[in-house]
């Protein structure tokens, strides 16, 4: 479970959790706040999510999964959620409780699981696993997105104000890896402080760069 931002965890987990996650799959990268982590690399080329074992996991056969003793649990954003509400030191930093707060933060969360995904992440997708698919579209979507991140970056530090949530740690990984799938970040110098900041918090892990797009 390569990690965006690592809190610092209050407790800890019995023992550690196992992650079945690709390593370059920035929904993996987003899922662990700093806490004992079992890695289980997943074949995606050969299907193995696709595999009955998986699939009694996660039906929808995709990555990550992790389980934490008795929980099983899929979805990058749902394992979000239940990570900093149960294992994180001041938990409602990272996901509020006060229902405003708590309405920014799930706001960020859609973004990265709609027009993060569906843009960036798929031109990222198209360049690095080189499918035989134009990227025009999915890069066109880049626009208008980072456009409002830029915008909302601009008046303060993080996403949904002056402290990091998990809707940072939602939307950092696609972003900060926009380039790879053709997509220039330069236009966005708010944004670009902002990977910064997420960079520089303690725990931070970085993920696997791929020389290709603008980043080869």
């Amino acid at each position: 479970m390569n990690t965006s931002v690592a809190a610092t965890p209050s407790p800890r987990p019995a023992q550690a959790i196992k992650l079945y996650r690709y390593a370059l799959s920035g929904h993996s990268h987003r899922v662990l706040l700093g806490l004992p982590v079992e890695l289980v690399d997943v074949d995606l080329a050969a299907g193995e999510q696709k595999f009955p074992a998986f699939l009694q996991m996660n039906a929808f056969g995709q990555v990550p999964v992790i389980q934490d003793g008795d929980v099983t649990l899929a979805d990058a954003n749902a394992i979000l959620v239940y990570l900093s509400s149960r294992y994180a030191a001041h938990a409602e930093d990272w996901w509020p409780r006060d229902p405003v707060r708590a309405a920014a933060v799930q706001r960020w969360l859609s973004v990265a699981a709609g027009p993060l995904a569906f843009g960036p992440a798929i031109a990222r997708a198209i360049a690095v696993f080189k499918r035989p698919i134009s990227p025009d579209e999915a890069i066109g979507r880049a626009k208008p997105l980072f456009t409002v991140m830029d915008a909302t970056l601009q008046h303060s530090d993080f996403l949904t104000g002056a402290t990091p949530t998990i809707a940072d740690i939602a939307n950092y990984s696609y972003t900060a890896h926009a380039p790879e799938g053709g997509i220039s970040l330069e236009p966005y110098p708010h944004l670009r402080r902002w990977l910064a900041r997420i960079e520089a918090l303690p725990g931070f892990v970085p993920m696997l760069k791929t020389p290709v797009g603008l980043a080869a």
